[in-house]
């Protein structure tokens, strides 16, 4: 079965900067719904598109089409004694990135004397990447995959 929309795709992948680094890979193979559901890269989905089992894709990718720009404005100081005790760098909290805004994930990336330094940024923002793939799978989204919006069962989504 070739890829296509409305399609269940499980592959195995890795991420790299462009000096060859690993940023991620994955450890088992993940499994996404095919055909615009915003549940890969779009460029990659494209890349994708009429593939089979086995075959891969090999992608450069500028950072607006993987982990997003870096935003300046994702970046807050906040007094520390809103924070719990124990608080850490690399720990993470949800919050708004605004008054009234959508909750998003923060990472503490500094924390001097008062003060926090959170960057609600995905931690690779800014950086064009290397994505590799390979196929382990399609198969035929079910009903309710396609009416969730994504993958069910061993590489998917569970509910």
């Amino acid at each position: 079965m070739n890829i296509c929309k409305d399609t269940v795709v499980t592959l195995s992948y890795i991420v790299r900067d462009l000096d060859g680094r690993t940023l991620e890979e994955s450890d088992e193979p993940v499994s996404y719904l095919h055909g615009g559901y915003d549940n890969i890269f779009p460029l990659v989905e494209q890349a994708l598109e009429g593939k089979a089992t086995g075959e891969t894709v090999d992608l450069k990718l500028q950072p607006a089409d993987a982990f997003g720009e870096f935003d300046d404005e994702l970046v807050r100081i906040e007094s520390r004694e809103v924070f719990p005790d124990n608080i850490e760098v690399g720990m993470q909290f949800v919050g708004a990135p605004v008054e009234g805004g959508e909750e998003m994930l923060y990472t503490v990336t500094d924390i001097a004397d008062d003060k926090v330094v959170v960057d609600g940024n995905h931690p690779y923002a800014g950086q064009a990447v290397h994505f590799q793939c390979t196929v382990a799978e399609v198969r035929a989204a079910t009903p309710d995959e396609v009416a969730h919006g994504h993958a069910h069962g061993a590489h998917g989504h569970h509910h």
